[in-house]
């Protein structure tokens, strides 16, 4: 659910069903206004050249999720929700040189030309909805997201087809989102947090609402039942699942995500799936 501000004339939070069209026009009104204050809070954590799957830290150059660098070498990638292209990025200085990024925010790709100038490692990208890619199919060898896109789409299944319709046949998908137990729990750093408020069953979106009842902010609720059956049903097969623990080392407050809750129990998914070569 929501963990930063930003969001323009929030007057109503609750929780409905919101389709396709008004999650993406909520998505791209949020981000254009939060962009600037999530790369201020958040960017020195992330890295200008960085893949950090999500607030635990688990960062790809120790993961190897993606599979090993050398076998990546000359493979076509998305990032989907690149937001300012961190993770793109760190995938350039690592010799992987076809990489595109796509993100719904005008502004955060704004954030990624000038992180792109700054650091002299540049990532092509495009303005689009990770539901509706502008990708002929089969045109990636990997398709990547950390906590890009996909929290914000009422079809986890219909995402995850569309991901793999531009993923070629024996090729990976590696995404994150908030782990699905999460919506149980009030989004409190504190001992707040720890207890369970909601149906880990109720699948209505959390939206936040302008004054004329307008979506500003819509976030989904999949459970780990729906990601799984979404990646059936998109033609993949799954091969892993990453449920991160919280690591000593890390003693920042992200939003809801704290050390109190991530050491007991889990706030992000990692999915690997692959595309069978056949």
């Amino acid at each position: 659910m929501s963990d930063d501000g930003g969001a323009p004339g929030v007057h109503r939070v609750t929780r409905r069903t919101a389709d396709r069209g008004e999650s993406a026009r909520a998505s791209r009104l949020w981000w254009e206004h939060a962009a600037d204050e999530y790369q201020a809070e958040h960017g020195a954590f992330l890295r200008d050249t960085g893949f950090v799957w999500g607030p635990e830290g688990v960062d790809e150059t120790d993961a190897r999720l993606l599979g090993r660098v050398d076998e990546l070498r000359g493979a076509r990638v998305l990032e989907l929700g690149c937001g300012a292209g961190q993770c793109a990025r760190w995938l350039r200085t690592q010799g992987i040189e076809r990489v595109v990024g796509v993100d719904i925010s005008r502004r955060q790709l704004q954030h990624a030309r000038r992180i792109d100038e700054e650091t002299g490692v540049g990532v092509p990208t495009a303005q689009t909805d990770v539901q509706n890619l502008p990708f002929a199919a089969g045109a990636f060898d990997l398709v990547c997201s950390a906590f890009g896109g996909l929290p914000f789409v009422p079809d986890a299944g219909a995402a995850l087809t569309e991901a793999a319709r531009v993923l070629r046949p024996g090729g990976r998908l590696v995404f994150s989102v908030s782990h699905p137990m999460r919506w149980c729990f009030p989004d409190d750093p504190g001992e707040r947090g720890l207890i369970a408020e909601q149906s880990y069953f109720d699948r209505r979106a959390y939206v936040e609402e302008d004054t004329a009842g307008r979506a500003v902010y819509v976030e989904h609720h999949h459970t780990m039942g729906d990601w799984i059956r979404g990646i059936v049903s998109a033609g993949l097969v799954l091969r892993d699942l990453v449920e991160p623990e919280w690591p000593e080392s890390n003693q920042q407050t992200w939003g809801g995500w704290s050390p109190l809750r991530g050491r007991l129990f889990p706030g992000t998914a990692i999915f690997v799936a692959a595309k069978p070569a056949g």
